[in-house]
């Protein structure tokens, strides 16, 4: 099994500590992994995006055309990846930075107001775990625990003091991937 994963928004906002928190779950899981980072030369407010493979076997390319899933941070990257999602696939969406509607049927739609979340929990730094909580839940890709087991072990040692509310954003977007797919379509 292969899971091809883009998680894409604007500089600042964790895209690719996110895509680094999931390559090394992945990895500390005994899975076959690509991270490929690509972003603009600006820090924050530039475009960003990391694909991530997750397989069971060797990985072909770190390439991804059409990948199955896609954490969307902002309208941007939605315009630009929802095309390109496998039929089937899934968008997990930042519904604070989102003010439109998925186009496509064939889609799996997760939504959470990612931004809103994280400040409810005390840090605007959050957004990104709260949609990898949601991804990972809404793909069954890796269990939540191999993603928090991965925060702890890789995060900064000047950052530790933020794995409490790390785990509790993953586990906000979790909740928010089953509240939305549970809906009827």
């Amino acid at each position: 099994m292969q899971t091809e994963i883009v998680i894409a928004g604007f500089g600042g906002q964790g895209v690719l500590f996110a895509g680094q928190v999931l390559a090394y779950a992945a990895m500390d899981s005994g899975k076959h992994v690509t991270w490929f980072p690509s972003y603009g030369p600006e820090m924050r407010g530039g475009t960003a995006n990391c694909t991530v493979i997750v397989a069971d076997e060797d990985i072909g390319s770190p390439n991804v055309r059409n990948p199955q899933a896609v954490i969307c941070l902002n309208l941007p990257s939605l315009d630009k990846y929802e095309p390109l999602v496998v039929n089937g696939g899934l968008l997990a969406l930042n519904t604070s930075l989102i003010n439109r509607a998925v186009a496509r049927e064939d889609l799996h739609v997760v939504e959470a107001p990612a931004n809103e979340m994280a400040e409810e929990l005390g840090d605007k730094r959050l957004v990104n775990a709260v949609m990898l909580g949601a991804l990972v839940e809404a793909t069954g890709v890796l269990p939540m625990e191999a993603i928090q087991k991965a925060l702890k072990d890789h995060l900064p040692a000047k950052h530790q003091d933020l794995l409490p509310a790390n785990f509790i954003a993953l586990e906000k977007g979790a909740e928010a991937a089953r509240r939305t797919l549970a809906q009827p379509a």
